[in-house]
């Protein structure tokens, strides 16, 4: 099997480009102040576990919005919160259409994150194999696409409805 990064669905690619992360931790300190581990749970939170923010990139990051004075530091209950300061404001207002666009592509992204859930692991080599079958049927007979996708949508209708039933 090639590798496709840490989760099978999950592009090989990173998710931040070059400035996205520092852009999307002063966008989350906007919304709300945090210490850097609180930071770290929102952004995995808000990439629906699709990416695990690392403290070696966290912290290095908020330590670089500190030296461009776009955050400061304040002490809480002993703990360090990050604050977006008038400049790191700025900053954001400047990038608005960049920060929209990584915001764009977490929600993307949010669905593989039930990739990463142990469980999931149960379901995809069949659900693999069923594609596998049906795709070397369309190949081998294009003239049944329509009764394989009739096929596809029935057994995710009924996969939707035991979903349903559990709630």
């Amino acid at each position: 099997m090639h590798r496709l990064g840490r989760h099978l669905f999950r592009p090989a690619s990173r998710f931040f480009g070059p400035r996205e992360l520092r852009l999307a931790l002063l966008a989350l300190l906007n919304e709300e102040p945090c210490h850097g581990y609180e930071l770290m749970t929102r952004l995995e939170t808000r990439l629906g576990g699709s990416y695990q923010a690392s403290a070696g990139a966290i912290y290095p990051t908020l330590q670089q919005l500190e030296d461009e004075n776009l955050v400061r530091v304040e002490a809480r209950d002993g703990k360090k919160i990050y604050l977006p300061t008038a400049a790191g404001r700025r900053e954001l207002d400047a990038h608005a259409r960049d920060v929209e666009r990584i915001w764009t592509r977490a929600r993307s992204w949010n669905d593989w994150g039930v990739f990463s859930d142990p469980g999931a692991a149960e379901i995809v080599a069949p659900a693999l194999r069923l594609a596998k079958a049906a795709l070397k049927t369309v190949l081998h007979d294009p003239g049944v696409i329509d009764e394989v996708r009739a096929i596809f949508d029935g057994a995710r209708e009924q996969i939707e409805r035991l979903r349903k039933r559990r709630r």
